[in-house]
């Protein structure tokens, strides 16, 4: 029996779904992070400068350095003449000067530290240029086909562009997955160096807007004003980028514009079988019955009025025939809302199930008979 992967159908799947939102920057978008849909698009594909938000990706691989044991929070680092001489957001970090990772990501989060994050860059992979190749490298195994970056800062570079979109994949990338750095994001002001080095973060949302929990802004003359936003409420967590936006008041409105709308129409919601998964029938399996379970994630994203109209109905194979994989599919969880199919998930097997050979079907009799049976 061949593995089937069985495709969620969101009604909220479909860009521009948020028709009544208004932004004045010339690209934004809006994505629901666990889904990974979009609920509004605007120019998103158009390379644009991205300033600091290109720290976003220069985040991730340092997030992903740490779960894999390259770098702890609690490492010091050096910082190298190269790294001092950052221009632009900086804490004014010395050659030489010690500071751990911890200090070091929380300075890149809320004062966007151009001097921190070529020094992370370089704890990395021992250059920024070659952590560049590495930042590159992880855009295009995320999808990103309108990213090319130069540097870890977003400090102005030929060729150093992206997206909207790509900007909304890689910031669902580092929030999905490496959720500890809200101890960062979400600070709106703190001190380094004991005390002596007071920060004040960049996103303004973090103090105004209610559930923000990140994520990075970004302005230079050419790129004026950008901002990747997250909030989250109820459950759902949203992505809400703005690019080349006039000022940055209008940054903020766009963003916060994108989220009220998004919060304001849209739940997440987390599908669980209203009733038990009946096991299977197996035929001349080890063992006489299979139990299935739900693959997957069970996210489903509806417009609010549809939440509570929800109908689930489970449809089962009458029986099958070992040997069963863990995997196969055996059924189907299907959910409805007013009679519109939102969602099909596939049931498969929990555990391997294996076909009984010759000798056990002898040993089996034997045992029967000695019973009586």
């Amino acid at each position: 029996m061949k593995r089937i992967v069985c495709a969620l159908l969101c009604v909220a799947c479909c860009m521009g779904v948020c028709h009544g939102v208004e932004v004045v920057a010339p690209s934004a978008i809006l994505m629901e992070k666990e889904t990974g849909t979009i609920l509004y698009a605007k120019d998103e594909h158009t390379p644009r400068e991205p300033a600091s938000v290109t720290k976003v990706m220069t985040l991730l691989l340092v997030m992903e350095a740490i779960d894999a044991g390259q770098l702890a929070y609690d490492d010091l680092l050096t910082a190298s003449d190269y790294a001092s001489s950052m221009g632009g957001s900086q804490i004014w970090l010395e050659t030489g000067e010690v500071m751990s990772v911890s200090d070091m990501l929380k300075a890149v989060c809320v004062v966007s530290a151009n001097d921190c994050a070529v020094a992370l860059a370089e704890a990395v992979a021992g250059s920024e240029s070659a952590f560049v190749e590495k930042m590159n490298l992880r855009a295009q195994e995320l999808g990103m086909a309108d990213t090319l970056f130069q540097n870890a800062t977003g400090l102005p570079a030929d060729d150093h562009y992206t997206s909207a979109y790509d900007i909304a994949i890689m910031s669902r990338e580092l929030i999905l997955n490496h959720p500890d750095l809200r101890q960062y994001t979400t600070i709106w002001m703190d001190t380094l160096r004991d005390g002596t080095s007071e920060l004040s973060n960049t996103n303004r949302l973090i103090y105004t807007y209610e559930g923000a929990t990140g994520l990075k802004t970004g302005s230079t003359s050419t790129a004026l004003y950008c901002l990747s936003a997250t909030a989250e409420r109820d459950g759902m967590e949203l992505i809400a980028v703005v690019m080349q936006s006039p000022t940055s008041a209008q940054r903020l409105s766009d963003v916060t514009a994108l989220l009220n709308e998004g919060f304001a129409n849209y739940a997440l919601e987390q599908i669980v079988p209203e009733q038990a998964i009946a096991p299977v029938a197996v035929t001349l399996g080890k063992q006489d019955t299979v139990q299935g379970v739900l693959e997957g994630e069970t996210a489903l994203l509806l417009e609010k009025a549809q939440t509570s109209n929800l109908l689930q109905e489970i449809t089962l194979v009458e029986g099958v025939e070992a040997p069963i994989a863990q995997g196969d599919i055996l059924g189907t969880l299907t959910v409805t809302a007013d009679g519109e199919v939102v969602a099909e998930f596939p049931i498969v097997a929990g555990e391997t199930v294996g076909r009984l050979t010759w000798w056990d079907m002898v040993v089996n009799v034997g045992r029967m008979a000695v019973l009586g049976k």
